[in-house]
Parts: structure tokens; sequence; C-alpha cells
């Protein structure tokens, strides 16, 4: 097979000479003296291993296989101007989809607004939020799948760059018709003594529960009497409404079934639940300038 290895500046000499038929014409058009233009040429026919320009007169005109390597160094010509003008755009932050992931409570309940508000800052930036656990959306920024993620517990892998974002308020959930609603607070043995609804393996919400009952003695979740284990804060809202069991959930996945007087937000006496959220990515992988812009925004901005 065929190899040969010639420049993108050879074939644009090349092709200014097809189009204006002359070597001293094209050689103003590309800014060269002509003797260059003609070494260029020379040097193009040499690796190709055939003459691809008659001289006729003054005119200059292609030959056959001049006319076969004219046709396909448009083409690719083309394709380099449009790849640069792309690269150019992309380098810009003139346009670009930035793929990233929040676990349950950012993703749901705190970044479609900020996406909102990063977008009016980046109209031609483009976000695709792909929702799940703390724990697959680290795997995902690991294996490349994602730009970045917010996760609802730190991340201790050595590859993930982890910084500290909005703090959230973990809550006792309880719907309004049970008994201890004109309660403030219960006590740990109460909590134990009570059904309650885990989230999955994976969660940043149960990671940080097992933290804090570990903390104040206790076998983490092992203590608690589970009724059952559900995939989302939604799904878990729905059977604390059910009466299937309580559970601790953020206050902001709550905010509205408490407004709407539907569920009930208490206090676990020796429980002082808090967490951050945080913001990961891949220090393997060189983010993109609209992947920066978007990791910027966020640790500037507050989650409220």
């Amino acid at each position: 097979m065929l190899t040969i290895d010639f420049s993108f500046r050879e074939l644009e000499i090349f092709c200014k000479v097809v189009e204006l038929e002359s070597f001293s014409k094209a050689a103003e058009a590309v800014f060269l003296v002509q003797a260059s233009v003609s070494e260029r040429i020379a040097s193009l026919e040499k690796k190709i291993g055939t003459r691809l320009l008659d001289r006729l007169g003054r005119k200059v005109i292609p030959t056959a296989a001049g006319e076969l390597l004219h046709k396909h160094a448009i083409l690719l010509l083309e394709m380099k101007e449009t790849a640069q003008l792309e690269i150019e755009k992309f380098l810009g932050l003139e346009q670009g989809e930035i793929s990233m992931g929040g676990s349950t409570i950012p993703g749901e309940y705190i970044l479609p607004d900020l996406i909102g508000r990063f977008n009016k800052k980046y109209p031609h930036l483009s976000v695709k939020l792909t929702i799940a656990d703390s724990g697959e959306i680290e795997n995902r920024v690991l294996t490349g799948q994602l730009e970045i993620g917010v996760i609802g517990s730190k991340s201790s892998h050595p590859n993930i760059l982890c910084q500290q974002l909005w703090k959230d308020e973990l809550v006792l959930a309880i719907p309004v018709q049970h008994p201890w609603t004109r309660r403030k607070a219960v006590s740990l043995k109460e909590l134990r003594e009570t059904p309650f609804i885990l989230r999955e393996e994976g969660s940043g919400t149960l990671k940080i529960l097992q933290a804090y009952l570990r903390e104040s003695g206790e076998d983490g979740t092992n203590a608690l009497q589970v009724s059952a284990r559900f995939g989302s804060s939604t799904a878990v809202k729905e059977g604390i409404k059910s009466g299937l069991g309580l559970s601790i959930l953020s206050a902001r996945a709550i905010d509205t079934e408490l407004k709407a007087g539907i569920l009930k937000a208490l206090k676990v006496k020796g429980l002082s639940m808090s967490r951050n959220f945080f913001l990961i990515r891949n220090k393997l992988r060189i983010a993109s300038p609209s992947c920066q812009a978007m990791f910027d925004f966020l640790l500037t901005t507050t989650g409220e």
C-alpha cells in the first residue's frame, strides 16, 4: 500500500496553484516567494511519485493525478477548517456539553436551579445531569462517564479531587398523624424501637447516618428496626406517608411536605445531624474548559 506523508500546508499551496492556474499568483495568495511554492510542489510530486501539474505557456493545469489529488485535498482542507473552528469554539466556551452527576438530594433539589443560573451565564453550554446515589456518581466520575459530580458524602479515593460545597441538615421525618407529631425531639432509644426505612447501599445519607449512630455508641443501622430499604428519597417519603416506617432525610427533600403539613421534622436527642455536599472530579483527567467553568461556578455559588 502506498504511504504518502504530505502536510496540510503543502495541500493548501497545491490547491491554490490549481485554483489560480499560476505559481506566481499562488505565491502571493499564500504569502511565499514563487521559488518556495515551486519547491513545495516539487516535494509533493516526489512524495507521491508522479507529476501533478503541467505548464501550458503561462498557465498551469493539473494532470490526471493532480485532479484526483485536488478533489481529495479540498475535502481534507475543509475538514481541517471545520475541526479548527469547532475546537476554537470549544476552548472559547462558545459551545459544548457538560456531563455531570448528582446524588439524590443535590441532583433533585439543588442542581436543577443552579444549572439554570449557570446557563444564563454560559447560554451556549448544555448540561447533561445524571442522578444516582453517591457511590454510583463517584464510580462514574472515576471511569470517565461523568466529568464532575456532587455527592452527599466525602470521597476518600486517591484519584478523586474532592471540594466541600454546601451544608445540609438531616432530620427525622414522620407523618403528621404519628403519635410523636406534637414533639420536637425523640431519644435514640425510642428511634431504635420504631420501624425505620433506610436508603440503599451507596447512599450518602446512609453513610452519614451510619457514622452518626456509631459516634453515639450504636452498632450503626443494625441498631434500628429496618422495615424497608428504598433507592431514592422520593420512595422513602412515600413509605413514611403510608405508615411503613420513619426515616432520616435531608430537610431539603421534605421541604414541600413540611409546608403542606403532610410530614413533620423532628430532632433525635444526642444525634446532631448535618453534613456537607462535595464536588468531585477525576484528578487523572484533564478538565475541559466547559467542565472547569461549571466546577468554578459551583465552588462560588450557594446551594440555597
